[in-house]
Parts: structure tokens; sequence; C-alpha cells
């Protein structure tokens, strides 16, 4: 009895998501929202501690993607052999999916063989987009003069510059995320010294608001670079040295994500959307230490103080996940997702 009650409770409670994507089997996947690896990422570090493959494996990444109703993935796919790369590739093909793949760029010449595998092994599995970011860290965290960051800059550009013979060679396309590293005209600019058609741009929705930069404007400026999107929205609050900033389920941050999905549509009309919803703690924007101005000094007050208003005007509380159990973080990251997609899918046209 009790059985059968916590049965129909799951049932129910399943219900609206549900009722929320009736239909979509019958319409194009490749039209709706596709779901980012990091969306995941406390369930991939739980499945990594516990020596289990889990999500990081793609195709238990793809099924779960597919029972959710998303329209595809992004995901690393890594050196596979070619049996492996052929059931991927079976799997998304047979549901109607979108495949993009994450890619660490090439460190030097004694690392391109590694990049190049990893390349021809997306394309083998169906991808045709690779994300990339330029720096690992977040810029006003990472270094702490303006020579250590142009010094990093340098050697970037040289990953890109390895890269992009290699992309080109297999017909795929290199999307860079604007990754809390770059600003927006150093990434464009970057951009137009390379001059290829096979390196364009991840935009990611939510990270720039970190380097100053006006969600909005960051979307109009890349959009005519753009491969694919990291479809984010993003909530706010004041600290002492800054601002906080968090990513939230769609719809429940002020981010303006239907006039973002309608410029990045009118400037890339075939343009994937995956969702980048990271379960976490709010990052701490220190935008008022001496720290976070070593990278930024040709950033204006008025940018600051613009930048600042906006925190004040759209605060609210913010979601953490310090202090709950490991079983309640990865409830909140899954139903943290499926909101998103059901947002999408009401209001988004994804």
């Amino acid at each position: 009895m009790i059985g059968n009650r916590r049965q129909f409770l799951a049932a129910a409670a399943a219900l609206p998501f549900a009722q929320a994507l009736a239909g979509a089997a019958d319409e194009d996947k490749r039209k709706r929202l596709g779901v980012v690896q990091y969306s995941y990422a406390l369930r991939l570090a739980a499945d990594r501690a516990a020596g289990k493959t889990g999500f990081n494996d793609p195709l238990a990444f793809v099924e779960h993607c597919r029972e959710l109703g998303a329209g595809g993935v992004q995901t690393a796919i890594g050196l596979r052999d070619k049996d492996y790369l052929a059931k991927l590739r079976k799997k998304v093909e047979d549901n109607g999916m979108d495949l993009e793949g994450t890619i660490r760029l090439p460190k030097d010449r004694m690392d391109l063989d590694r990049f190049t595998a990893e390349t021809r092994a997306a394309r083998d599995a169906g991808a045709k987009v690779l994300r990339t970011v330029l720096m690992g860290g977040r810029r006003y965290e990472q270094f702490t003069s303006i020579e250590d960051f142009r010094a990093a800059a340098d050697r970037a550009e040289k990953s890109v510059k390895l890269a992009e013979p290699v992309v080109a060679k297999h017909d795929m396309l290199l999307a860079i995320e604007n990754h809390k590293d770059y600003r927006t005209g150093e990434l464009l600019a970057l951009l137009k010294r390379l001059d290829s058609r096979n390196v364009g741009v991840c935009v990611d929705t939510g990270n720039s608001i970190a380097l100053l930069e006006d969600p909005l404007e960051v979307v109009r400026q890349l959009a005519p670079r753009a491969f694919t999107v990291h479809l984010k929205d993003m909530a706010v609050a004041e600290y002492e040295d800054g601002f906080l900033l968090a990513e939230v389920p769609l719809g429940e941050g002020f981010l303006d994500l239907p006039k973002m999905v309608r410029l990045l549509r009118e400037a890339r009309p075939d343009i994937r959307f995956n969702l980048e919803m990271i379960t976490r703690d709010p990052l701490r924007v220190p935008c008022l230490s001496d720290k976070y101005w070593a990278t930024a000094a040709n950033v204006s007050g008025r940018t600051l103080a613009r930048t600042l208003a906006l925190v004040r005007k759209h605060k609210q509380a913010l979601p953490h996940i310090s202090g709950r159990s490991q079983k309640e973080q990865l409830a909140m990251e899954e139903e943290n997702v499926r909101k998103s997609l059901v947002y999408a899918r009401k209001h988004l046209e994804l």
C-alpha cells in the first residue's frame, strides 16, 4: 500500500514536466534546446568519486537527455574506438538529436596529435561543432597583473592557430566560449586576426557579466560569429567586495532571454541552443577590489557604475548548495535542468 502511494506521488510530481513536453516526439528535436554536460557537474563529480562512468559516458548522457526530451547534447567525446563512435552517432541520429563536442585546445605542437585525434573522433561521432575555451580560469581570479594576462593570451592565440588547420581539414567548427576571460572586443579582435571560417564563438549569455559587460550587448556583438550557444539565466546580489553571480533556471533570473534568442536567430538562423545550468553556490565577482582591476585598467568607471546599478535593480535571493546533502544537491541539479527545459518549450520555442 505504501509502495503504491509512493509510486503515485512520484508519477504525479513528474506529470507537469511530461505534460509540458507532450507532443515533442512529433517535432524536430533539432529545434529544441540541447543540454551541456556541465549542467550535470555535480552528477559527473559524484559518478567519478564513486568510480562509476555514469554521465561521463556520452552514450549514457545522450540517453538521459533523450528521456528529458532535449534536442541534443554538448559533451566531451574524447578518444573512442570506431565501434563506440558508430554507436554514439547512430543513437543521436536515430533520435533526431544533435551532437556537439567539447575539446581542449592544443597546448603546443607536442599536444597536436591528441587534439587531432579528438577532433577526428568527434567528427566520426557526427559532431560538427567543437566548443572550447581560451583560458581555464576566470581572468580576475587567475592573474595579478596585465603582463601575466597578456602572456597567457599570447599562448592561447598560438594554441588556436595550431588548432585552426586541424578543424579546417576535418570540416569542423571550433566555437570559442566567452568564458570570463576575454572581453567581447578582445575576442572579436582575435577572430579578426585569425580570419578563419572554421573558428567562431560559443555565445554564453551570462558569463560576461562578470567582466562588467552588458549581457544583451554581448549577445548582439557576438551573434554574427556564433556557431553555438550556452543558454542560461542569471541572478545577482550585492556583497561587500562587489556582487554575487548565480545561474538559475531559465525564466527565474533577469536576462531578456526572448530577445537574446531572437538576436541570435536573426544573425544565425540555424544556430543550436544548449542549456548550461550549473547548480552551485553563487560566484563572487570582486569588482571593488584592487586585484580585480589588475587586468581591467581599460574598463571605465562608468561601466562599473552601470553594472552595479544593474545589480541593485535586479538583486534577488540567490540559491546555495553548500550545507545540503549530496542527495539534495543532485535532486536540485536535476530539477533545475527540467525546469529550464519546460520554460524553453513554453516561452522560447526551443
